[in-house]
């Protein structure tokens, strides 16, 4: 059934551009070729690899047994390299190969590029399955998987593509970031600022100075590596408890304290802070800042008035916050059954974010279209195998019968897949998150992005395709 790999002209326009650019475009969109599969595939598919005409790189796997119908994978991260990753889509193949044990053809691009750019990563998730229905014919179903960062992505999939009657049947959201980018990671604005005022080493007194909500200068060579020794010099988190001295437990416990985020992911997320708020500010917005902390009151530490006075304040620029929602944040315009599965103390993506997306689809009138479940597993980038069988089942049910699961009969059904995978099913059913804003402190004065209407997200845009114009 191999007809061809053209993409229609309009979805080729389309996919030009993205926030901040959009990667090499090819002449030529390469033809799926056969390759082995990953080893947690197996002989049980034939895998095909190739590159679209956006230099994206893909992976796809169809069963020997093909139950007839799709998910499309939209990856986490991001990942901040210059070009497309061509080992992306083939070891998240390999991670998420539970998906292919259950009878269903796999695809996902690695993206055109690395760094921030959801609608950009949308849009290539949306190639791959335009790819794979010009290659092996249309699905009987489709879905969209997202977790993480792949969860905002898969989301916003759902909202730009996802029309009722469209290409898309449902969507799986694992672990997600899905407060969208606007509001999303004001923890780890606080983070950035919190972390400077204790530790005063990002940038040191003797470096060039800059504002925090860059993340890090733009001509900074710091390395990953050399962030982990600044943080470590300042607060021993690496080091056993009676190895750190008085200073390093106290800026370490007032760190943690101010801020919410866990002790075992206190260097991811500051990583995030520096490298990822410079791509974001540097490279997608043109060195205009979206982050705000005014009116923030921080509180928490040893002495909350002299932080308070001391940790940097600054304003964001609207325009840029408005491009980083237009970009990332959810509007709630949900058209077909989302389920969702979150880890009560996922580390990284706080479950509130859960909170925020039931806010959103409230808010446009679309909660009916949204089932949400919790485990009380306790980590962020992966869960129990027996419950992505079962949450993928329980989606594919609902779609193909109209009758809508609860939290409740999603949890029953899970010890079925568990007798397969033995990795347990870890459901809370009567589980239900606090607001967003008791988990991370509220921007006073800010507008929610899902209150903006259609017209307003069109005209305060600045796109070019498919993201933002730099």
């Amino acid at each position: 059934m191999r007809r061809g790999l053209a993409v229609a002209a309009g979805v080729a326009g389309l996919l030009v551009g993205s926030l901040g650019g959009g990667g090499t475009a090819q002449a030529v969109q390469a033809r799926p070729e056969p390759v082995a599969c990953p080893a947690n595939v197996g002989d049980k598919a034939t895998c095909y690899t190739g590159q679209d005409r956006n230099g994206a790189y893909y992976a796809i796997a169809v069963p020997k047994r093909w139950n007839g119908s799709l998910v499309v994978h939209a990856h986490g991260g991001p990942d901040l390299g210059e070009g497309s990753d061509p080992g992306r889509s083939v070891g998240d193949l390999d991670r998420w190969s539970v998906m292919v044990d259950q009878g269903y053809a796999w695809a996902g691009s690695s993206y055109r590029r690395g760094g921030y750019g959801t609608r950009m990563a949308a849009a290539d998730t949306e190639n791959v399955r335009r790819l794979f229905v010009d290659e092996f014919g249309r699905p009987k179903r489709t879905y969209v998987h997202g977790q993480s960062w792949g969860g905002n992505v898969a989301a916003k999939v759902v909202e730009v593509y996802g029309k009722k009657h469209g290409p898309y049947d449902g969507a799986l959201l694992t672990n997600g970031v899905m407060a969208g980018g606007s509001r999303g990671y004001d923890y780890r604005v606080d983070l950035r600022v919190v972390y400077q005022y204790y530790c005063q080493n990002l940038p040191r007194p003797s470096e060039p100075q800059y504002p925090l909500w860059q993340g890090l200068r733009p001509s900074s060579t710091l390395t990953s590596a050399g962030l982990k020794a600044r943080l470590e010099e300042c607060t021993g988190v690496a080091s056993a408890p009676e190895a750190r001295t008085a200073a390093q437990q106290r800026d370490l416990d007032d760190i943690l304290a101010v801020t919410g985020i866990p002790e075992r992911t206190l260097e991811s997320h500051l990583r995030f802070s520096v490298f990822t708020f410079r791509d974001i500010v540097h490279n997608r917005l043109g060195d205009r800042n979206p982050f705000s902390n005014v009116g923030v009151r921080y509180s928490g530490s040893h002495d909350d008035a002299a932080l308070n006075a001391g940790v940097e304040r600054f304003s964001a620029d609207p325009a840029a916050r408005r491009d980083l929602g237009y970009d990332s944040d959810l509007t709630g315009q949900v058209s077909i059954p989302v389920l969702t599965m979150h880890a009560i103390d996922d580390p990284t993506a706080f479950v509130e974010h859960e909170a925020a997306y039931l806010a959103s689809l409230r808010g446009a009138h679309r909660e009916q279209n949204l089932v949400q479940t919790f485990t009380t597993e306790t980590e962020h980038s992966e869960l129990s195998n027996a419950e992505y069988a079962n949450s993928i089942t329980s989606l594919a049910t609902w779609v193909r019968t109209g009758k809508k699961p609860t939290p409740r009969s999603i949890a029953a059904s899970c010890a079925a897949f568990d007798r397969a995978y033995g990795t347990g099913c870890f459901y809370d059913p009567g589980f239900h998150p606090s607001p967003y804003a008791s988990r991370v402190l509220p921007r006073p004065g800010r507008l929610s992005w899902p209150a903006m209407t259609a017209s307003q997200e069109r005209s305060w845009s600045r796109i070019d395709g498919v993201g933002i114009a730099p």
